[in-house]
């Protein structure tokens, strides 16, 4: 009977200690996010059309760094591009292995931080 009641307050701790974990984690992005103006977030990357069926264009600012890399996520999270930002204007042929659905991009310096992310659908 101790045995028992000792795996119920185990599970009873773990449960707690996760719903902990998730509220505070929670509480910390949307404070993260209430506490910037809108108007202070700048968006880099400009992309279009969207919903997209044959291509889609990426537009950067004329000084962007050239060091950048952009890359494409299925919603899966499969890598289906990469390539280094060469100009200020890119277009992005949707081969065949681009199905209809939701795909993520991401922008990166040299270094591999995250600059900006978003997210596109392909219709076809």
């Amino acid at each position: 009977m101790k045995q028992i009641l000792l795996s119920k307050n185990g599970a009873v701790k773990r449960i707690l200690l996760a719903t902990i974990f998730v509220a505070s984690g929670w509480i910390f992005c949307s404070a993260g996010n209430a506490s910037l103006p809108a108007d202070t977030l700048v968006k880099v990357v400009k992309f279009y059309p969207n919903p997209a069926t044959s291509y889609i264009n990426f537009e950067f600012p004329t000084n962007i760094d050239r060091s950048y890399s952009i890359s494409i996520y299925s919603f899966s999270g499969k890598k289906m591009k990469e390539m280094p930002v060469s100009s200020a204007k890119m277009t992005v042929i949707l081969s065949d292995d681009f199905y209809r659905g939701i795909y993520i991009f991401q922008l990166h310096d040299k270094a591999g931080k995250l600059i900006e992310a978003g997210k596109f659908q392909v219709a076809r």
